[in-house]
């Protein structure tokens, strides 16, 4: 998980270097990004159903052989055509890894604590990759050379694979013959493709034009029809039942608001601080820093013990709110500012992220059965990176559009980018207030410790500890609860970071 986030940002800061080196065209460099996320976001939906039918163990190491294989290719790439085609095949190979990694963690942690810490190791590794990939990929590019931003993928690649082939169990999976379904299969991956590249060229083209609406339209009657054909398959690829839970669907909802609202504190801030506070690479990744630090302390060290605790939706609504914070403080940031008192309390408020993503996959994986674990999985990473791709080209187009009104009305540079980014900014936070009502009125609350509940008299799916759709995770917990009563046992200790 960690490689994997890590390297849809780490390419960034070498993309220079790259070009210089490979001969790109301005207009060609967007895809060493471009490839990548399209792939990754697109195939998610696909691999994690066919993890299902496979067996997850199957799909993730399969993934993670891809991802290794095209992180050589593209280091020793020695044309554009080269790199992008490697590009694409590690979001393939990403994609089949990370669509299963979820399914994996919940099948094999049933106990309610025991997946709540698994899960925040599962978040903080995310949150961890996203945070160090521009400055690992600065760092990289100027001590070896932009090659090494790949390399480094290979030690990492083999020995997840080695660890992987030891400590994960094998499942058999379902069968083809329980989802194989071809058309639904290249309707979602179609669609989502094409609605993905729609996104990413926002920026190029504009969201009125006919390339941006004709593809947007094609896109949303492509996956139309991929919903069509599942509502009548006999084996259909996403048995629309998933969706049918409120903690699945709403949770996913909830995030896809989220991530495209905190698009604009990892890129934007970064370029406020270089572009308009004048800070380097280094100095730009050791101001962040301190959000980097309390995400994974608050991963690591207290989300599981608040959710077991509170329960989950009220630490997401938590986190939600620390992070309204984040944007609301960024959306006034001045020109000239003081880092130590308008930049580090943003940083540290960003703490709600390391509250809001563990309580938020805990909900989404929650009402799903084991044998949809892996269809789960795929589809909270599927609009995870829905919501980042929107993020990167509306927050990005609204911040140049106004900074352009702005210079085109005389204001100075830094006055004019500083706007720009507040424009965005508080978008951003009208983002998260709509996540937060979201999620405050979509997802069930707790139930009363003691109160009998519906999903009391629950199966446990065969040998797994998972529930079926209609029980929450609150419910789990009062019948957790209620089981620590009678029974008390010593609590294991928290992980802590190595």
């Amino acid at each position: 998980m960690l490689m994997t986030i890590l390297d849809g940002s780490i390419v960034t800061v070498a993309m220079p270097a790259i070009q210089s080196d490979l001969g790109f065209t301005p207009v060609g460099l967007s895809w060493v990004v471009n490839a990548y996320l399209i792939a990754f976001g697109s195939l998610l939906l696909l691999a994690g159903r066919l993890g299902d039918l496979l067996g997850r163990r199957r799909m993730f190491l399969a993934g993670t052989a891809v991802f290794t294989a095209a992180s050589l290719l593209a280091g020793v790439a020695t044309s554009p055509g080269v790199l992008i085609a490697a590009r694409f095949l590690q979001g393939a190979g990403s994609a089949m890894s990370s669509a299963v990694g979820l399914g994996i963690l919940v099948t094999l942690f049933t106990e309610p604590r025991e997946r709540a810490r698994a899960i925040a190791v599962f978040s903080f590794t995310g949150a961890a990759g996203a945070s160090l990939g521009q400055v690992l990929g600065g760092l990289l590019t100027d001590a070896l050379a932009w090659n090494w931003i790949f390399f480094i993928n290979l030690p990492i690649g083999l020995a997840t694979l080695l660890v992987a082939l030891r400590a994960l169990p094998a499942d058999r999976g379902v069968g083809l013959g329980a989802g194989a379904d071809v058309l639904g299969a290249a309707l979602v991956t179609t669609g989502l493709m094409t609605g993905i590249y729609a996104v990413v060229k926002i920026e190029e083209y504009g969201a009125g034009s006919a390339h941006t609406l004709g593809l947007g339209a094609l896109a949303l009657a492509l996956l139309a029809g991929f919903l069509v054909r599942q509502a009548k398959a006999a084996n259909p690829l996403m048995p629309l039942r998933i969706l049918r839970s409120r903690s699945v669907s709403g949770a996913n909802a909830v995030q896809m608001l989220m991530v495209a609202a905190l698009f604009s504190f990892q890129i934007l801030v970064a370029l406020y601080l270089q572009k308009v506070l004048g800070y380097g690479a280094a100095g730009t990744g050791l101001a962040m820093l301190p959000a980097a630090a309390v995400i994974g302390a608050v991963s690591l060290g207290v989300s599981a013990r608040l959710i077991a605790r509170f329960g989950e939706r009220n630490v997401l609504l938590t986190g939600l709110v620390l992070l309204v914070g984040v944007l609301g403080l960024l959306a006034r940031v001045p020109v000239r500012a003081s880092y130590a008192t308008d930049l580090l309390p943003v940083m540290l408020l960003a703490a709600g992220f390391g509250l809001a993503l563990p309580a938020l996959t805990s909900l989404a994986m929650s009402g799903a059965e084991e044998k949809d674990a892996g269809l789960a999985s795929g589809l909270f990473n599927t609009t995870q990176q829905i919501g980042m791709a929107l993020g990167i080209a509306v927050l990005s187009t609204l911040a140049a559009t106004r900074t352009e009104s702005l210079t085109a009305a005389g204001r100075p540079a830094a006055e004019a980018l500083t706007g720009g980014y507040r424009l965005a900014f508080a978008v951003g936070a009208g983002l998260l207030l709509a996540a937060l009502a979201l999620a405050f009125t979509v997802l069930r609350a707790p139930g009363r410790p003691g109160a009998p509940s519906p999903a009391q008299n629950t199966e446990t799916a065969a040998g797994t500890g998972m529930r079926t759709g209609t029980e929450t995770g609150a419910e789990r917990r009062t019948e957790a609860r209620a089981a620590e009563a009678e029974s008390p046992a010593p609590e294991s200790p928290a992980p802590t970071a190595a």
